[in-house]
């Protein structure tokens, strides 16, 4: 299997830098070296409310990603993140860190019950016998019992009855009580109506790239007509600055002006206004950092409300920029050179 453990433990990705407002109220960086994770520490309540899902099923607004998160770190960021408010975490089988995860959600001291953990099929273990196998992996990884949330990690349109049949088992987990609630991630329209027709259970997240530069209206409309939530990865624009088209001129959301300015107004820094534009517009943000405290920014933010204008100018900066690769694209073998195009990069 190809997966990022090797070449994340190698390049020691970071996240991308988080644009700070200049504003003094705002609060300077906090000292992250006074911030080691003490497996004593008290455990800060659950700060994100919760939507339902289709099914019923309660998941947080807000959550901490582990995409790219380098596996010596992944235990210590996870484990402090849940001792700090956090209740939802997400991770894949490509990532290449589910055991770490696993291990800093044990030593978080949080119990289980509390928690939300999501984690996503790889697409080289799609059809149906093989998806059994990978949540198996994957629930021995990280140490549970069963996954609150079980997703599909792209559509695959070009074996799409792979697709289908890895959904099925993913149908015979769920009806067995191993998964409280199943899902998709990066599916189009298009790949969500050829889904449906040919399963019984409704996706009841769709977890795709989502910002103010990617607002992907119809497909969130889409959504909201079947009872899909829209969960976002990349939510403050990451992809757009750490994937940039043209690396000397990376794009960053969290410097636009209309962001600065909001966050100038709201006296709270770039990043926690374009979270709270996500959780108000009803869908859920899993951005991720390596940083304490950006986590702690991160989570903060159910102490103010966007006015109406103010989401609406949110919105007009949409200019339709993915970050990440485009579904209809992607399969093994574009996986495998994005990969090597990295590597490149890395040794150059």
């Amino acid at each position: 299997m190809t997966n990022r453990r090797d070449f994340i433990k190698k390049a020691g990705l970071a996240s991308g830098a988080l644009a700070v407002s200049s504003v003094a109220s705002a609060g300077s960086i906090l000292n992250s070296t006074a911030m080691n994770v003490n497996q004593n520490a008290d455990i800060v309540p659950a700060k994100s409310p919760t939507i339902k899902l289709n099914n019923g099923v309660e998941m947080p607004v807000l959550g901490v990603g582990s995409f790219a998160l380098p596996t010596i770190q992944a235990a210590d960021d996870i484990a402090f993140a849940l001792q700090n408010g956090y209740r939802l975490v997400d991770t894949a089988t490509n990532y290449g860190n589910e055991k770490e995860v696993g291990e800093g959600i044990k030593r978080s001291g949080v119990k289980r019950s509390e928690l939300f953990v999501t984690t996503k099929l790889w697409i080289e273990d799609f059809g149906y016998d093989n998806a059994i196998k990978g949540f198996e992996n994957s629930l021995k990884l990280l140490g549970l019992d069963y996954i609150d949330l079980y997703i599909l990690h792209w559509p695959v349109p070009t074996d799409f009855d792979k697709t289908v049949q890895a959904y099925k088992a993913l149908e015979k987990l769920y009806v067995d009580k191993k998964i409280r609630a199943i899902g998709v991630s990066n599916f189009t329209i298009e790949h969500l109506e050829n889904l449906m027709k040919q399963t019984s259970v409704v996706p009841a997240i769709n977890q795709v790239e989502l910002h103010p530069y990617l607002i992907q209206k119809d497909l969130r409309g889409f959504h909201k007509n079947h009872g899909i939530v829209t969960e976002c990865w990349g939510p403050i624009g990451g992809e757009l600055t750490n994937s940039a088209s043209n690396p000397t001129a990376p794009i960053r959301l969290l410097q636009d002006y209309t962001i600065v300015k909001l966050a100038e107004k709201y006296k709270k820094v770039t990043a926690q206004i374009v979270l709270r534009w996500h959780v108000q517009n009803g869908m859920i943000a899993i951005p991720k950092s390596q940083h304490y405290e950006r986590l702690l920014y991160n989570i903060d933010i159910f102490d103010f409300e966007l006015t109406a204008d103010d989401m609406a100018a949110i919105d007009n900066l949409n200019k339709n920029l993915h970050g990440g690769p485009l579904p209809n694209l992607f399969d093994v073998a574009a996986f495998k050179k994005i990969i090597a195009g990295r590597k490149t990069k890395i040794q150059a």
